[in-house]
């Protein structure tokens, strides 16, 4: 199905295990936030803020001009940058998730200890919804490049907001983003459950049905449920059965219910309130506290009201008892459809 070598024996790392490094891809498309693009720069800023003591934060930039306008405005946030590495990568958007490399891991044979690779999917903007896209296609295979890393490129298209991972050899996806015909077409279920096996070294594949209303990526995962812990996940859940996300997000948790991990087990399953209902115009947001980020000792948090916060934040608290769970405000941030987890993609760290 691919003339390139599959990556036999390598994982993608859950997300939860140890960080080298996040990847960002500076914002500077203001049509993806219109009228409302002034504080994004800014909450990028707090994201490395809270990124850079604990990890290296590595960001492209589209040139050396931008490059110093970032290093501006994080230095007027306070930003230490002495863990923030610039990388002059032209982008066409800000969604790293998306167009940002995928890291696989595996111990070597020799016992010369862990490895790694770039995965290099197709990435077509969610459908071909927002072109231009050229830029953000080649991001990975440009880092590959930089740091000497092989490159495997697996031929079809698929967005790192996606998929999830529990590093065990289970992966959750939806049915109404991989199997959409604007990504690929000629492709049936099967043939992409045989993809993800070979090129994300998983074995059991979990299938969800939509997403959430206002998800212009037609249903990303990382908008509904996550894995937390290789046997939990956190899924969100709307109370209201006016809601437009009321009956998707139940069958959702219905599915989940029924389901296992990789070992037979079922899986153990905690909600998230969804928050209150965002708009833009007639636009309705996808504002979700399932689109958090797990980094070294925190896990950063949209927010988007106080009482259904604070719900969140504990649940996730308890969850994540080793990290803080900080709450940062993201209406500002969602006007561009996405955040925290959309913007941000892990580099885990090779550890023996």
């Amino acid at each position: 199905m691919t003339a390139l070598p599959s990556p036999a024996g390598f994982q993608m790392p859950p997300e939860w295990a140890p960080h080298r490094g996040t990847w960002l891809s500076w914002p500077h498309r203001e049509s993806s936030w219109p009228g409302k693009f002034a504080p994004v720069p800014r909450l990028f800023a707090e994201i490395v803020r809270h990124l850079a003591p604990r990890e290296e934060v590595h960001i492209n930039v589209c040139d050396a001009e931008m490059e110093a306008e970032v290093r501006a405005v994080l230095h007027r946030s306070g930003v230490p940058l002495w863990h923030v590495f610039f990388h002059l990568n032209p982008t066409n958007d800000a969604w790293c998730r998306d167009h940002g490399p995928i890291f696989l891991q595996r111990e070597t044979a020799n016992g010369g200890g862990p490895e790694e690779l770039i995965l290099d999917w197709g990435f077509n903007a969610w459908g071909g919804k927002y072109p231009p896209f050229e830029d953000d296609d080649v991001i990975p295979t440009r880092i590959g490049r930089e740091y000497g890393l092989r490159v495997i490129s697996p031929g079809i298209v698929l967005e790192g907001g996606s998929i999830d991972v529990n590093g065990n050899g289970t992966l959750l996806t939806t049915e109404s983003c991989l199997l959409n015909p604007n990504r690929n077409p000629g492709l049936t279920k099967g043939e992409i459950e045989h993809y993800l096996r070979i090129f994300l070294g998983v074995r059991h594949i979990l299938w969800l049905g939509d997403g959430i209303e206002g998800d212009d990526t037609d249903g990303h995962i990382d908008d509904i449920t996550r894995f937390v812990g290789p046997n939990t996940v956190v899924t969100v859940l709307e109370e209201d059965p006016a809601d437009a996300n009321y009956k998707p997000l139940r069958s959702n948790l219905d599915r989940l219910r029924g389901m296992t991990d990789q070992d037979g087990r079922p899986l153990e399953v905690i909600t998230l309130p969804m928050p209150k209902g965002l708009w833009q115009a007639d636009q309705r947001l996808p504002a979700s506290y399932a689109n958090f980020y797990i980094a070294n000792g925190i896990v950063l948090l949209p927010a988007y009201d106080p009482a259904r916060d604070e719900i969140a934040r504990a649940t996730l608290q308890g969850l994540f008892p080793t990290r803080v769970v900080i709450p940062i405000d993201c209406t500002d941030l969602v006007w561009g459809l996405g955040a925290f987890h959309c913007v941000t993609q892990q580099w885990p760290a090779l550890t023996p």
